[in-house]
C-alpha cells in the first residue's frame, strides 16, 4: 500500500528527502544539551569555574537556536509535503472517477465516493504528515538518546532493553485489532453521508409529505451507528496511552532507584543521573509518539485500502488501445477515431443486464432495429421496460452485455469515447444543472458558442421567454442544482444545452414530462424545423409526445413488441393500444 500511495507525493519528493537532514540536526542539537548540563553540574559548579559554566552555557544557547531553526524548517517542509500529497491524491481520485462508467459509479455509490475523496484522503494526508513529523523524528531521537544514555552508564541501559520491547508488543496488539474497527468506522461514514445526501437532495419531497420525523429517526440511527463504531475503535486506541505511561513511569522509577544507589556509591555523578533520566524520558516519549503514529496508521490503512480500491478499479468502458496517447514518444502514430457524421443507429441482437456476473434476468433482450439518419423516433412502454437503458447504450454510458450497437455503420466500441459522445446530445431523465449562471449552464453544450447561438437554442427549447423574465436574464445565478427554477424550466434549459451542441443524434429521456402540452408541441416543432438532419430519439410517457414521429418503438418487459408509425401501431399492436386507451381514459376522467 505504501509503495502504491507513495507515487502521489510527486514533485514534493524533495521536501520528503530534505526532512531527514533537518530532523537529524534538530535531534542532535536537542539531545546534546542534557550531557552538557551534566558537565556543568558535575564539573563546573563543584569547582566554581564560572568561565567553564559560561562556555558550556553559550554552546547550549547556540544548540537551542539551531534546534529552533531546524525544527521550524522541518515542520514547514513536512507541511508542504503532506498538503501536496493530499492534493495529488484527491486529484488522482477525481480524475479516476471521471473515467468511470455508470456501472462503476453504481458499484461504489455516490456517497461512498464522496467519503473517499474527502474523509479518507484527509486521514491519509494527516497520517502522512504525522509520519514525516514523528516517524522520522522519533526513531532518530530514540537511537541517538540511547547512544548518549549508554555512554553515560551501560548498566542502567538494561532498563530500556526491557521497556522498549514491552511497548512494541502492546502497540502491535492494539494496531492489529484497530485496523478492522476503523474500517467499520469509514463504512459508517459512508452510510451517514448517504443519508444526508438523500435528505438534502429530496428535502422538498420530505417537507411536502411531512416525513421530517422519519428522516430524523433515520439520521439518528446512522449517526448512532457511526458514534458507536467510533467509540469502539477509539476505546481500543486510547488504551495505548495508559499502557505507554505505565511502562514509561515504571522505567523512570527504576532508573531513579538504581541510579540513585550508584550516585550514593560514587559510581555515577548526580549530573550524569539527571542527564540519563532526561535521555530515558526522551527515549520513552519517542517510543510513545511512535506508537501513537502506528495506532493512528490503523485508520489510515483502512482509508488507504478504500482509496486504492477506487484507483485500481478497472473501468469497464474505455477507448481502444490505439486511441491512447503514448507518453514520451512523438514518433508513434495514433490512429484517428471516426466521427459521428450522419446519425444512423443500429442495434444488432443486443441484450443487457446490470449485474453481468449475477443470475438476474436481462433488462433488454434480443433488441434489433435500425434508425435512419434524420428520423424522429419515439420509445414508449411501461415503467421498467428498459427504455432509458436502451438509449444509454448508444453513447456507451453502459456497455451491451451481448450483441452490438452501431452508429453510422461503425460499432460504438470502435469510436473514441470523446468523439462518440461529442456527436450525441443527451437529456437524461434526471435533469441536472450546475452552480453558475444560466448562460454558463447552457454553454456546457458548446463552450465556444456565441450569445446569439445560446439564445437561438433557448428559443428552440422554449426557454428564452422565461429567462428574460429574470432581472439578470442569462446572467441569473441558478444556485446549486438549479434550485431557483421550476421543474419544467429546468427541463427546457437542459434541452437547450443539448440542442446547442448541434448533435447528429439527440436523445430525450422523458425530458418534457414537466412541460405543458402546448410548450411541448412547440419544442417538438423546433426539432422538425431546426434539427432536420439530426436523428432524434424521444422516450415519452405520453403518446401525444411521439405520435408524429417517423416511427415508434414499443418496449415491453425488455423486448421490442412493436415498431411502426402511430397509425400502424394503433391498428395492429395490442400493447400500444392499451397504452393509448389508458391515456385517453385518463384525459376523459380528468376532463
Amino acid at each position: 500500500m505504501i509503495r502504491k500511495l507513495a507515487v502521489y507525493i510527486g514533485k514534493y519528493k524533495k521536501y520528503v528527502f530534505l526532512s531527514p537532514f533537518l530532523v537529524l540536526l534538530d535531534v542532535l542539537a536537542e539531545l546534546s544539551m542534557p550531557i552538557l548540563m551534566s558537565r556543568i553540574v558535575d564539573n563546573g559548579i563543584p569547582n566554581g569555574d564560572l568561565g567553564y559554566i559560561a562556555k558550556i552555557g553559550v554552546i547550549m544557547v547556540l544548540l537551542a537556536v539551531t534546534a529552533i531553526i531546524t525544527g521550524i524548517a522541518f515542520m514547514r517542509t513536512a507541511s508542504i509535503a503532506g498538503q501536496g500529497f493530499g492534493a495529488n491524491l484527491r486529484e488522482a481520485l477525481f480524475e479516476k472517477i471521471q473515467t468511470f462508467s455508470f456501472k462503476n459509479i453504481d458499484h461504489f455509490s455516490t456517497a461512498s465516493l464522496v467519503t473517499r475523496l474527502t474523509n479518507d484522503v484527509n486521514n491519509l494526508q494527516l497520517t502522512f504528515l504525522m509520519i514525516l513529523r514523528l516517524l522520522l523524528r522519533s526513531p532518530m531521537m530514540l537511537v541517538i538518546a540511547f547512544v548518549f544514555a549508554y555512554s553515560i552508564n551501560a548498566q542502567l541501559s538494561i532498563v530500556l532493553a526491557i521497556a522498549i520491547p514491552l511497548l512494541a508488543f502492546f502497540v502491535f496488539l492494539i494496531m492489529r485489532k484497530a485496523i478492522h474497527l476503523f474500517s467499520v468506522v469509514q463504512e459508517k461514514i459512508d452510510q451517514i453521508n448517504r443519508t444526508l445526501q438523500e435528505n438534502l437532495i429530496g428535502i422538498r419531497v420530505v417537507k411536502s409529505l411531512v416525513r421530517m420525523d422519519y428522516e430524523e429517526e433515520k439520521f439518528k440511527k446512522s449517526n448512532d451507528e457511526l458514534t458507536n463504531a467510533a467509540v469502539k475503535a477509539s476505546s481500543l486506541a486510547i488504551l495505548n496511552m495508559p499502557i505507554m505511561m505505565l511502562i514509561m513511569n515504571s522505567a523512570t522509577l527504576a532508573i531513579i532507584w538504581f541510579g540513585g544507589n550508584l550516585v550514593f556509591s560514587g559510581g555515577l555523578g548526580a549530573g550524569e543521573l539527571i542527564s540519563f533520566i532526561s535521555y530515558i524520558i526522551q527515549i520513552l516519549m519517542s517510543v510513545m509518539m511512535l506508537s501513537m503514529v502506528i495506532v493512528m496508521s490503523a485508520r489510515a490503512i483502512a482509508s488507504g485500502e478504500r482509496v486504492l480500491e477506487v484507483l485500481e478499479t478497472e473501468v469497464d468502458i474505455t477507448n481502444k488501445p490505439e486511441y491512447s496517447i503514448t507518453q514520451g514518444d512523438p514518433e508513434i502514430s495514433i490512429q484517428e477515431s471516426p466521427k459521428v457524421k450522419s446519425g444512423k443507429i443500429e442495434f444488432r441482437d443486443v441484450s443487457f443486464k446490470y449485474n453481468v456476473t449475477g443470475s438476474g434476468d436481462d433488462v433488454l433482450q434480443d433488441i434489433s432495429f435500425t434508425i435512419k439518419p434524420g428520423e424522429v423516433v419515439g420509445l414508449v412502454g411501461g415503467t421498467g421496460t428498459g427504455k432509458s437503458t436502451l438509449v444509454n447504450l448508444i453513447p456507451r454510458l453502459y456497455e451491451a452485455t451481448e450483441g452490438s450497437v452501431w452508429v453510422d455503420d461503425i460499432d460504438v466500441r470502435d469510436y473514441k469515447l470523446e468523439d462518440l459522445r461529442a456527436g450525441i446530445g443527451v437529456v437524461l431523465q434526471k435533469n441536472v444543472l450546475f452552480s453558475g449562471t444560466i448562460r454558463e449552464n447552457v454553454l456546457w453544450g458548446n463552450e465556444n458558442a456565441t450569445q446569439e447561438e445560446v439564445e437561438a437554442a433557448c428559443k428552440d427549447a422554449q426557454a428564452h421567454d422565461f429567462i428574460m423574465t429574470f432581472p439578470e436574464g442569462y446572467d441569473t445565478d441558478l444556485g446549486q442544482g438549479g434550485v431557483n427554477v421550476s421543474g419544467g424550466q429546468r427541463q427546457r434549459l437542459c434541452i437547450a444545452r443539448a440542442m446547442l451542441r448541434k448533435p447528429k443524434i439527440l436523445i430525450l429521456d422523458d425530458s418534457t414530462s414537466a412541460v405543458d402540452s402546448s410548450t411541448e408541441a412547440k419544442i417538438r416543432e423546433s426539432f422538425f424545423n431546426n434539427l432536420a438532419d439530426t436523428t432524434v430519439l424521444i422516450i415519452a410517457q405520453r403518446i401525444s409526445s411521439v405520435r408524429n414521429a417517423d416511427q415508434i418503438i414499443v418496449l415491453d418487459d425488455g423486448k421490442i413488441v412493436g415498431m411502426g408509425t402511430h397509425d400502424e401501431l394503433l391498428a395492429t399492436n395490442k400493447v400500444y393500444q392499451e397504452i393509448n386507451t389508458s391515456q385517453q381514459e385518463g384525459v376523459l376522467t380528468n376532463g
